[in-house]
């Protein structure tokens, strides 16, 4: 699909905005009609991605209020599209004017300059993080959804640096583990749910890096040694061990889903770094604006609703692959 504002299936999140515009939202369509939802657990979400609360956070203050247009009335949900808005307030586009036609190492300046002859120099525009801020709202409500037939998400960071130089930044990996998905679920060959996990999380802003189960630890093993071997538990399948990370040609398998994304080093440096002007002149760019020193935490929440995402949609997906 040109663009690709949009993922899932049945389904679905088509998200728009820039980090410095008006807001930035979405519509989340195919969201099954009668679901009680519980805006006061969005804003929870909401809160958990949110800048602006200290530590390695980006220093701008965003209330992240979301406001539902369409599709839910009287806390239910209708069946038909959900749009929903969450208004930028704290947004200062005159910090970044000296970016204007500068190209800064490691950002989408000079890409998107490429692919569209255009750019929005301000906090990035669309390639921002603060994109996410929709993702979370449809991942909030698909997970109330899954909640309901007894699946659950759950991530958490680990970040391994001890010591960081003044101006500098650094990266993390961030696990999650969704419990309760029942065997069949997901697409054979190009569907495999394993792989939609894989687009879902690296289009993630700053993510490098997506394993599940072992991973590329796998190759450290022989085949004997990593086989996950079926035995009958409670009276169900199930297998002894969960190297698969839940996951076996494509499909679930029952056990819990197990996957690590690595998120980079923040490219916005504190410090002075060396560009290039949009004649291939060098240029030094000097450090303003806010930004985050490490991206990882406020991921976390994010990861969680782009699982919730996927899982929802294929699950959906799944009550029409046999009778």
């Amino acid at each position: 699909m040109a663009h690709k504002n949009r993922i899932g299936n049945l389904f679905s999140i088509t998200s728009f905005g820039e980090s410095h515009g008006p807001a930035v939202g979405g519509v989340i369509d195919g969201m099954p009609a009668g679901v009680r939802i519980d805006l006061e657990q969005v804003k929870q979400e909401l809160a958990r991605r949110r800048p602006g609360q200290g530590g390695v956070s980006s220093g701008r203050k965003e209330t992240d209020e979301v406001e539902i247009l369409s599709g839910i009335m009287d806390g239910l949900t209708l069946g038909t599209p959900i749009g929903f808005i969450i208004r930028n307030h704290d947004h200062r586009p005159e910090d970044y004017d000296h970016l204007k036609d500068v190209y800064r190492p490691s950002h989408a300046d000079y890409t998107y300059q490429a692919k569209y002859g255009i750019r929005d120099h301000q906090g990035g525009g669309r390639a921002s993080a603060r994109e996410t801020a929709a993702r979370v709202v449809a991942g909030a409500l698909a997970k109330q959804v899954l909640e309901k037939m007894g699946v659950t998400i759950a991530a958490q960071s680990t970040i391994n640096v001890a010591e960081v130089p003044q101006g500098d930044t650094y990266g993390g990996v961030v696990t999650c583990v969704i419990k309760g998905v029942e065997p069949g679920i997901g697409e054979p060959v190009f569907g495999k749910l394993s792989s939609q996990l894989a687009e879902a999380m690296m289009s993630i802003p700053a993510a490098k890096g997506f394993e599940i189960g072992l991973g590329f630890d796998f190759v450290n093993h022989f085949g004997s040694e990593v086989l996950d071997k079926f035995v009958l538990k409670d009276g169900n399948i199930s297998t002894a061990t969960n190297h698969s990370g839940g996951i076996q040609g494509g499909i679930s398998n029952g056990n819990d889903i197990c996957f690590k994304v690595a998120f980079k080093p923040v490219a916005t440096l504190m410090q002075p770094v060396e560009g290039i002007d949009n004649d291939g002149n060098p240029v030094t760019i000097e450090p303003r604006g806010r930004h985050d020193q490490c991206v990882v935490p406020r991921a976390v929440p994010v990861v969680e609703a782009m699982a919730a995402i996927v899982v929802l949609d294929n699950v959906l997906i799944n009550r029409a692959s046999r009778l």
